[in-house]
């Protein structure tokens, strides 16, 4: 056991160096462009990015911009997640009901997200384009990876169930939660970043207030470079942060409630 613990750490401290190297290397390229080009118009510096980052970290309207951006954004996800998993639900129980569902999946996930925005923003506010926008973008991707999951229940715990007599609530959750759950958190990490994306898309193109977007698009009005870096080096990190924080909460309920088992 002590020996598998020190590797362990040892692994971890190897990937954890070697991703820094990675991101050591890409800074590298990207002072060295920064130099070959010479134009602070086109390209900023790395050094005065990370530097202008930090001093915008400093103001209070920093972070309400972020607040508001992530709040709307989360809010459009959350809202996909719920509905999605109860839509897969019902198309997997009802196959009329998923014949009339698919078409509409198929044209949402097949339409560009600036379409969207710009047919949506006749109908919506700019303050509610982002929520609806990610809601839409996520939807689909809950609803095929839920449904998945629940196709791929297997048979004999199905007849297991029977033979026990197991109530619906056992076998919700002790089937089919355990079953669904790895399509589920696939969907999450997938939808999680599309619901990112296409939501400060939205901001952008619509110019919503107080959001990361309306930054990108006044920095990009002014031809402030600098600022057009910042709060695109804004956007990364937020993005790899939320992916961090569901990552980890995905295996804490995995190890917690035994998901990646189906039956106890």
């Amino acid at each position: 056991m002590r020996t598998f613990t020190i590797k362990s750490k040892n692994s971890k401290s190897i990937k954890i160096f070697l991703n820094f190297s990675i991101l050591i290397f890409w800074i590298f390229i990207w002072e060295v462009l920064f130099k070959a080009i010479g134009q602070e118009i086109l390209i900023v510096s790395p050094k005065d990015v990370f530097f202008n980052v930090f001093v915008l970290s400093g103001k209070i309207s920093f972070w309400k911009t972020i607040f508001f951006s992530t709040s709307r954004i989360i809010l459009g996800f959350t809202l996909a997640v719920a509905l999605g998993v109860f839509l897969a639900s019902l198309s997997a129980k009802f196959k009329a009901f998923l014949w009339f569902i698919k078409p509409l999946f198929t044209v949402i996930k097949s339409t560009p997200v600036a379409s969207f925005v710009v047919l949506t923003l006749v109908f919506i506010k700019s303050a509610y384009l982002p929520i609806f926008i990610s809601f839409l973008m996520v939807l689909p991707i809950v609803w095929n990876n839920v449904l998945e999951g629940i196709r791929k229940v297997d048979t004999k715990l199905i007849d297991l169930g029977k033979v026990f007599k197991f109530s619906k609530f056992t076998y919700l959750f002790k089937i089919y939660v355990p079953s669904v759950f790895p399509y589920f958190s696939s969907a999450i990490a997938t939808g999680l970043g599309f619901a990112w994306k296409s939501g400060i898309a939205a901001e952008i193109i619509a110019n919503t207030k107080l959001s990361i977007g309306s930054e990108i698009y006044d920095s990009k009005i002014y031809l402030d470079t600098l600022n057009l870096f910042s709060w695109t080096l804004v956007v990364v990190i937020m993005s790899l942060l939320l992916e961090k924080i569901i990552s980890a909460l995905f295996c804490r309920m995995t190890k917690k409630y035994g998901f990646n088992k189906n039956l106890q």
